[in-house]
């Protein structure tokens, strides 16, 4: 544990409108509205920053919340705007975006790595490379890779939907350790609720 490097940058990955609030490739943005609604912040837009941010103190600590409104391809512009405007460096950002190779209920956070194919996680790699935080939310596959785009721009069934947002209740739980820089209890707590 260090509590020189804990998270100071929360983005959530998502797609700004009414017409994606709802969908699974939004899951990043509903991890970030709720850790605003648990530490009672407030987004507001921020042109600056393309997007609309909030802060919160975790645990002792400030942590600044992002939803870039960019769309989920030009999440890398909002994302290192923020992060270069307030010298956050990569390793203590954790970027929070839907994973389709996780079933629903199933969450992972882990640092570094590559995109996956997921187009908001690479253009934030673009211009801020690869060692920032990722937490993985799940919200399954398809079955066939020509189908993805529709699937994540869709709502998932009422049952799926509440298996996800209690994963992401779950990983609420884990900001005090996040913003302490417990990483690695951090990651078998989470790892261990989905077993």
């Amino acid at each position: 544990m260090s509590d020189d490097a804990g998270i100071l940058l929360v983005a959530g990955l998502g797609n700004p409108g009414e017409r994606y609030e709802r969908t699974r490739h939004n899951a990043g943005f509903w991890f970030v509205d709720r850790v605003a609604s648990q530490y009672h912040g407030t987004f507001c837009r921020e042109s600056r920053f393309f997007g609309e941010v909030c802060r919160v103190d975790v645990a002792g600590v400030a942590v600044r919340l992002l939803k870039p409104a960019t769309m989920m391809n030009r999440s890398g512009q909002s994302v290192c705007a923020m992060a270069s405007y307030f010298d956050v460096p990569s390793e203590r950002i954790l970027v929070v975006h839907d994973e389709i190779d996780l079933p629903p209920g199933t969450s992972r956070l882990k640092r570094g790595g590559g995109h996956g194919g997921h187009n908001g996680l690479r253009d934030i790699i673009s211009c801020l490379g690869k060692s920032f935080w990722r937490l993985r939310l799940g919200v399954g596959h398809p079955g066939h890779r020509d189908q993805v785009v529709n699937y994540v721009l869709s709502r998932a069934s009422r049952g799926e939907e509440d298996i996800i947002l209690d994963d992401v209740d779950e990983a609420l739980a884990l900001m005090p350790q996040l913003s302490a820089g417990d990483m690695e209890r951090a990651m078998h707590c989470l790892h261990t609720m989905d077993t």
